[in-house]
């Protein structure tokens, strides 16, 4: 069988142009909430696995529509089965949100620099998402679970607008089950029938179970979220350099030639998305970036 022309073979391996996407098959379209879907793509051609890093995204197109950067929300150790989860609220993300399964979509990385899950090795690890920001978080916690005898204390602190805009029900009723992880969700507007925390993410940082002298901290969610759950992680006394934030800006190119991402000196798709909160704590309270 001939080689893609796509692809260039480095030590064996096949490398592909990172300006060029390449075709996934559509297996599955999960519908999350109202306006959040998750998709199941399998790689066609020479390719046959999807190898990435937990906090690293791609950029996916939709033939004829457009091209857009979303975060890898699937399983690591899986790479036959490539997950991404987004809302449908522009032109590219709600053309996808129709895609039929077993239609063809485009995809480029995977990009960025991941979640460093070797520097929490030996230390508690707390998780805080807020809304969709589980997702980008979700293939981290997999990683962790997946060797969790090097971990101290284990935590997901999840927050989001209402109970119907809870993410992967599954898999945090399947966490909440564990007795080697801690799982503590809350809403800012309860609904009836609703049963659990109310407030928003930040409040269930206070009565964490974890040592602040020895934990590392990743937080995804809305920047202002981030920066608020950052500074009650400091007063507990977790170290700003032991906090990483995962930022998703503008990002067209991913490969850092456009600029459309660049923040303050960085550009997100090439030295993010996931930063150290003291490397950027900053650079996210000035209003003109």
């Amino acid at each position: 069988m001939a080689t893609d022309p796509k692809l260039q073979t480095i030590k064996g391996e096949y490398k592909q142009n990172p300006m060029i996407p390449w075709p996934f098959q559509i297996l599955r379209v999960k519908r999350e909430t109202e306006d959040t879907f998750t998709l199941e793509l399998q790689p066609t051609g020479d390719l046959q696995e999807f190898q990435f890093q937990p906090g690293q995204f791609n950029m996916l197109y939709v033939y004829g529509v457009g091209e857009i950067p979303i975060s890898i929300s699937g399983d690591p150790l899986n790479p036959r089965i490539l997950v991404h989860t987004t809302r449908a609220v522009g032109i590219v993300t709600k053309a996808m949100d129709k895609l039929p399964r077993g239609e063809i979509i485009g995809v480029r990385g995977p990009f960025g620099k991941p979640w460093p899950i070797e520097k929490a090795i030996g230390q508690d690890v707390v998780f805080v998402a807020g809304g969709i920001g589980l997702a980008p978080l979700r293939p981290a916690l997999y990683d962790v679970l997946a060797q969790r005898e090097k971990f101290g204390k284990v935590v997901l602190l999840y927050g989001t607008r209402t109970p119907a805009d809870v993410l992967f029900r599954q898999d945090l009723e399947h966490w909440r089950s564990r007795f080697d992880l801690e799982v503590y969700i809350t809403v800012d507007r309860a609904m009836s029938g609703w049963k659990g925390n109310v407030g928003v993410v930040t409040t269930l940082i206070p009565r964490a179970p974890f040592d602040p002298r020895h934990t590392v901290a990743y937080v995804c969610g809305p920047e202002v979220m981030m920066r608020f759950t950052a500074t009650e992680l400091i007063k507990r006394g977790v170290e700003a350099h032991n906090i990483y934030v995962s930022l998703e800006r503008n990002m067209k190119c991913a490969i850092g030639l456009c600029g459309h991402c660049q923040f303050g000196p960085f550009f997100v798709c090439k030295d993010g998305p996931v930063f150290s909160y003291s490397t950027v704590k900053d650079l996210l309270v000035k209003w003109e970036l």
